[in-house]
């Protein structure tokens, strides 16, 4: 049977000598996973905000409500739109750059050679040792390319066919996190601002200790995080409230 080509990148590495049996676990979360769990925390702030405002101005009822779902709707609407304009925004960036690393081994050949040797030098290469190690990256142009991009630029490869999954992702995050403080009007025959804030501090709160937790975080830490985000959504609506 013939054998399958060697990598390009990986031709005369050696095998990879035994390591934890479980292997290296360091991608804790997919590319959806990430968004969805960030406008979970993210989302109740807007819908909080706009309902708080509206009981202080005396609304009630079926307006209430609907200023709170108005709220939800814009909310997830921006936050997808923000995020999916985003990552093409940084595949654009990306590109441009990598024509201008491209243009730049071409022209000034060796004050990127330089480059190279300075960043390798960082991590401690040395004499002979350096001069190698800048040659054997050189010798591949994309693989010099690729290195300038990554460690002179400290640019990574955005993912734009993922753009969009990534936008649905965080959307959805942020509709159901918008509802937190919604669900009391829709459950409760006179709601009050209280169990609005109680309840969504403790969905963001829960929310947050999970995208800490899977992204190797300190729990704790991200739930006040997200905690505090909410509720300081929520002071500065009371606050300009008084102002006004």
């Amino acid at each position: 049977m013939d054998q399958p080509a060697p990598h390009p990148y990986r031709d005369g590495l050696p095998p990879a000598p035994p390591g934890p049996p479980e292997g290296e676990q360091h991608a804790l979360l997919s590319r959806a996973e990430v968004p969805f769990l960030t406008g979970l925390a993210q989302g109740p702030v807007l819908p909080l905000a706009v309902v708080i405002g509206l009981m202080a101005l005396g609304v009630t009822g079926p307006a209430l409500l609907a200023g709170g779902v108005a709220a939800l709707g814009a909310g997830a609407v921006v936050a997808a739109l923000a995020r999916y304009f985003a990552v093409l925004g940084a595949t654009e960036r990306y590109a441009a750059e990598r024509r201008r690393e491209e243009e730049e081994t071409e022209t000034y050949p060796e004050r990127e050679r330089w480059e190279v040797a300075a960043v390798l030098h960082r991590y401690g290469l040395r004499g002979d040792t350096l001069a190698r190690a800048v040659e054997a990256i050189a010798a591949d142009k994309r693989r010099w390319v690729d290195f300038m991009m990554r460690f002179e630029l400290d640019l990574i490869e955005p993912q734009p066919a993922r753009a969009a999954q990534e936008a649905a992702a965080l959307a959805v995050g942020q509709a159901l996190g918008g509802l937190l403080p919604l669900l009391p009007l829709m459950l409760l025959a006179a709601p009050g601002a209280w169990p609005s804030l109680l309840l969504t501090l403790g969905g963001v709160a829960a929310a947050g200790w999970l995208l800490a937790r899977a992204e190797g975080q300190v729990a704790a830490g991200g739930a006040l995080r997200a905690a505090l985000l909410t509720g300081g959504g929520a002071l500065a609506a009371l606050a300009l409230i008084a102002l006004i």
